[in-house]
């Protein structure tokens, strides 16, 4: 096949012996070859089967290797192995092949709709948060990407499929006896509070800070193994940090939370309505700064 390829760039005789219908079409579904394979690139980033993928690659480079220089035992064991390599990925990775499948039709007819909801979802993660930090409250909040949550937590926690909203997310956390789901995080899926109550396990093997409470650890071992995003509210410190790929951003206010959740979840914003969330944040950062010297009033009374 190769010899045809080279044989066929070789000769130009290609280019004026056929017609340009023939030449166009060639060229549409080369580019829907390229479309299908950059989709399936996107859908598998930051799953399991990313890092299946590079073994795939070493298992090719083997068998062209063994085809090249005519090792037949061993060009023959690996294509038995690739004869069996569908049922094989199949089995492992159905749940991703199922969640991949379902975002195939994920895309909104009217994008801006979408958008909307959105950043509505991070301007409700972004108040809650800044209210649990303002009250010392400890939080949990994981955005779900392309890979599955599931596999990966030691509790599966409360199903709830709810809309989100900052008064929900506050009583998830309060810090009752009688509620059970505050030690725990939240998942947001599909721009929904799926899951309350969740407990991820701790990571055993990355060197992590002895300063960092447990939420820390958790959401660091959690962004390790995953391409999931994490809200964490200190509940000894106030402060917020998000992780992300085993990294943190520590010391974020409201407007910064706000963006930095915009970027890594990939929402886009136009910079009119960014510059108008900007004053608003501010006139609420004013508002709660009045009302401070109240509070305080309130409580020595």
């Amino acid at each position: 096949m190769l010899e045809r390829i080279a044989h066929l760039l070789s000769s130009h005789e290609w280019l004026t012996a056929r017609p340009w219908t023939h030449l166009a079409r060639d060229g549409v579904d080369i580019l829907l070859v390229a479309f299908v394979i950059y989709r399936g690139l996107l859908i598998v980033r930051g799953t399991r089967a990313q890092q299946m993928s590079l073994g795939l690659v070493g298992v090719a480079i083997v068998y062209i290797g063994a085809r090249y220089l005519g090792l037949v035992t061993l060009s023959n064991l690996v294509d038995v192995v690739m004869s069996s390599l569908v049922l094989i990925l199949v089995i492992v990775f159905q749940g991703d092949l199922r969640r991949a499948l379902m975002r195939v039709g994920e895309h909104d007819v009217f994008p801006g709709m979408s958008r909307t909801r959105e950043t509505k979802v991070i301007d409700d993660v972004v108040a809650a948060a800044t209210e649990l930090a303002r009250h010392r409250i400890g939080a949990l909040i994981a955005f779900e990407q392309h890979a599955s949550l599931d596999q990966f937590v030691s509790s599966q926690g409360t199903r709830l499929d709810a809309q989100i909203s900052p008064e929900l997310l506050l009583t998830i956390f309060h810090p009752e006896a009688i509620n059970k789901l505050h030690d725990g995080a939240v998942i947001v899926r599909d721009l929904k509070l799926t899951s309350a109550g969740v407990f991820f396990p701790m990571p055993e093997t990355k060197n992590i800070d002895s300063s960092l409470g447990s939420r820390h650890r958790a959401a660091l071992g959690i962004t390790d193994e995953t391409d999931a995003v994490v809200v964490v509210v200190s509940e000894e410190r106030g402060a917020i940090t998000v992780c992300f790929r085993g990294n943190m951003i520590q010391g974020l206010d409201g407007p910064r939370l706000r963006q930095v959740l915009l970027d890594l979840l990939g929402f886009k914003e136009s910079p009119k309505k960014r510059e108008k969330e900007r004053e608003a944040e501010k006139e609420r950062a004013a508002e709660r700064e009045a009302k401070r010297p109240a509070d305080a009033l309130k409580e020595e009374a």
